[in-house]
């Protein structure tokens, strides 16, 4: 599996959509911290208030752009679009250096936006070209690379944007952008199955695209099924840091520590599912998978209990077994949450005919921003009423059970 790392088929699209969602993750960590500790050090409220503007900011692109990004990518050689995004996001890391430099954070917000945008034109591109250029047999072990590489890029990513001084952040945002369009320059060509015109109207384009997904069974099921995966990811990730602050009295380096099992966790089992599966694109294991996802959070609710905000530091956490069953819960439920999801994502990559196949991963991405939003509005709206963070976690993991008549009937 992972020799396909060091062939040209894979291994410079794997590099170049790793430093991409990398880059994502530094600079809007960045500019987080500039305002938490610089801009609004004593106001708390202002410096949450803007991650959360920040994260909606990012994400309006997938709504609005996810279905001319699936146009594009199916009417043009996939590898000329990597390469495009890749200088645009050179130009925006530039404009971002000089944003955090000055300190406008209005300034800031636009390249936040501009990077959602940059990784909505990119989304369809990396899942709709490893069919071209891997073999069926090699199909999930890529995509599981893929997929399990943006969960550590993205871990890596908010680490290195909470660690750098801000001044450095910009600087070193350009030139990991500059060494993504380098990698991005090796990506062999992937060229149109059929050349057609292209809807260059957001409204039209995104409906065509969820009307073609939702028209087909199994893509439809796939779609709801991951994105389904993305909406808990967001929930679970959004709510470590009142988890270990508030629910067991951690520091942020024990959020950190949640996030990092959970980040590593996802792409061991999706990295590892290729394998369990001999090669072969089946969602056997995803009804299963989900199960033990909805397991692992119900002994992760009896396990934050136990604890009873005795966390402390990381120190402290790591030397008593009860933090060791936390961390083992979380761990347990990433794997399996990568064992669900990839699997998933070779369906959107077989099912349909290879002339729309990036339309079906936009269309993915479309309702994965919807599900996204709504499931963490929905658990802050839940919190604010008096549901404790545990208890709503293991909540939205016990939805699993909606999904298994669905995953059934998919190819096996």
């Amino acid at each position: 599996m992972f020799a396909l790392l060091a062939t040209r088929r894979f291994g410079p699209l794997f590099a170049t959509q790793f430093l991409g969602a990398f880059n994502d993750n530094l600079f809007k960590t960045g500019l987080i911290f500039l305002v938490a500790f610089h801009l609004r050090a004593g106001d708390p409220v202002a410096a949450a208030t803007l991650a959360t503007v920040a994260a909606g900011v990012f994400i309006v692109p997938f709504v609005l752009f996810s279905g001319i990004a699936g146009e594009v990518a199916d009417a043009r050689d996939k590898a000329m679009i990597a390469r495009g995004v890749k200088i645009a996001e050179i130009a925006f890391m530039a404009l971002g250096a000089l944003a955090l430099a000055i300190e406008s954070v209005p300034l800031a917000l636009v390249v936040v936006f501009l990077m959602g945008a940059h990784s909505t034109i990119f989304g369809p591109v990396k899942y709709a070209i490893l069919p071209q250029h891997l073999a069926p047999g090699e199909l999930l072990a890529g995509t599981g690379l893929v997929e399990g590489a943006t969960f550590v890029a993205i871990l890596l990513g908010q680490i290195a944007g909470g660690l750098l001084p801000t001044g450095w952040v910009g600087p070193v945002a350009i030139a990991v952008a500059l060494v993504g369009w380098l990698a991005s320059r090796a990506i062999p060509t992937a060229p149109p199955a059929s050349r057609v015109a292209i809807d260059w109207n957001p409204l039209t384009a995104s409906r065509r695209a969820l009307s073609e997904a939702f028209g087909h069974r199994e893509l439809a099921i796939a779609t709801l099924c991951i994105s389904w995966f993305w909406a808990l990811g967001a929930v679970y990730t959004s709510q470590f840091v009142p988890l270990a602050r508030n629910d067991l009295g951690g520091s942020e380096g024990v959020a950190t520590l949640f996030l990092a099992a959970f980040s590593i966790g996802v792409a061991i089992g999706s990295a590892g599912v290729g394998r369990l599966l001999g090669g072969r694109v089946s969602t056997r294991l995803s009804p299963w998978a989900g199960l033990v996802m909805a397991l692992a959070g119900i002994d992760l609710w009896f396990a934050e209990r136990a604890l009873h905000g005795s966390a402390g530091d990381i120190a402290t956490f790591l030397a008593d077994p009860r933090g060791w069953r936390v961390l083992a819960d979380l761990t347990i439920l990433a794997i399996a949450g990568g064992i669900f999801s990839v699997p998933l994502y070779g369906i959107l990559q077989t099912a349909t005919d290879p002339a729309s196949r990036s339309r079906a991963i936009a269309a993915n991405n479309i309702v994965n921003a919807g599900f996204q939003v709504t499931a963490v509005l929905g658990i802050g709206v839940a919190i604010s009423h008096g549901v404790s963070v545990p208890t709503a976690l293991v909540g939205a993991g016990l939805t699993v059970v909606l999904l298994i008549p669905m995953l059934r009937k998919l190819p096996r």
